[in-house]
């Protein structure tokens, strides 16, 4: 089951039988509008404040994504889910509604593929028979939290990111029909010393790079051996860096198949800086996007790295720089 020091491999191939995604008003407008099982026209969803907002999201995707897989929700082992506010309470919270036994993961926004790596191995291992893995965020809220209130209409430069308001989850089993989760490349924390919380594709580059090119060697693989790679949330900036190390390393990625979660899901004339972030990010994207392009025909097997900023209000406030992560998780028809 171990290859390496970082990667499992998932024998029994744990499927995905349904999954869900649910977004806000801008991701509504954005390019994969089509691939949200529910989209919101108000960033509040009736509720009277942010965070109680992003705990619907979540709620609603783990909802849908269990409706849709036919599997009851008292025949579910397992809910895993992280998200970006404090103590993971969107995930809390949304487990206290499920009533379904939970495990809270933190990754920030590497949570998606996490939780999702997590509750592979607990289906592969047969220590589960139904789990259900999500995450999280929502833009105001992680404002609000990393940066600024958004009353105070602060400026950003061009590297900064759009935290994607919305919510992904899926539905694995021991069987079933559906795309199979077959490894997990689990990565390390990398830290550059960057401390600019405006620019976390720099930051995070180094690690997405890390994993990935650690996934390839304990798995024996090329990168040709997937139709699609995508980051999680580097955004144009980590992108291109992302590329630039490739070379200097001399690891050969196909820009033809290269991608990143937070360059697909927002149009270009959508004022996101460098592109969208957040937990929900790459739990929308893979959870809706990509697995939906999995289902038609188009997708046969995908990399999906999800990539974290473990900075906190209060790491930085003590001028730490920002150490970061990325997960990786391969997922073949």
């Amino acid at each position: 089951m171990l290859k390496g020091k970082q990667t499992w491999i998932f024998e029994n191939k744990p499927v995905i039988i349904a999954s869900a995604a649910v977004g806000g008003p801008f991701e509504a407008a954005g390019k994969l509008a089509q691939d949200f099982d529910i989209l919101h026209d108000d960033i509040w969803l009736g509720q009277d404040s942010f965070e109680k907002a992003e705990k619907i999201l979540l709620k609603e995707a783990a909802e849908k994504a269990i409706e849709k897989s036919g599997v009851k929700k008292e025949d579910i082992n397992f809910f895993i889910s992280g998200d970006l506010l404090n103590q993971i309470i969107s995930s809390s919270f949304t487990a206290r509604d499920l009533g379904i036994p939970y495990l809270g993961v933190f990754g920030a926004c590497s949570s998606a593929m996490e939780g999702l790596a997590i509750a592979a191995n607990l289906i592969n291992s047969k220590s589960a028979i139904h789990t259900v893995s999500g995450a999280s965020s929502h833009n105001a809220a992680a404002e609000k939290q990393f940066r600024y209130p958004t009353e105070y209409g602060s400026q950003k430069p061009p590297t900064a990111q759009w935290t994607v308001t919305g919510a992904g989850a899926a539905v694995l089993g021991q069987q079933g029909k559906g795309p199979k989760v077959t490894s997990a490349t689990m990565g390390k924390v990398i830290d550059m010393g960057i401390s600019d919380p405006f620019n976390m594709g720099a930051a995070m580059a180094p690690a997405a790079v890390d994993t990935i090119e650690t996934h390839f060697k304990n798995m024996n693989l090329d990168p040709t051996y997937y139709d699609l790679i995508a980051t999680g949330d580097l955004g144009q900036v980590g992108h291109t860096i992302a590329k630039d190390m490739f070379k200097e390393h001399g690891f050969k990625m196909p820009d033809s198949i290269f991608t990143d979660c937070g360059l697909l899901i927002f149009k270009k004339e959508q004022p996101v800086m460098a592109g969208g972030s957040g937990c929900g990010c790459s739990a929308t994207v893979t959870f809706g996007h990509l697995l939906n392009r999995m289902r038609k025909g188009e997708l046969k097997k995908i990399l999906v790295i999800a990539t974290g900023a473990l900075l906190s209000p209060l790491s930085y406030q003590q001028k730490e720089s920002i150490p970061c992560i990325a997960h990786a998780v391969s997922i073949e028809i």
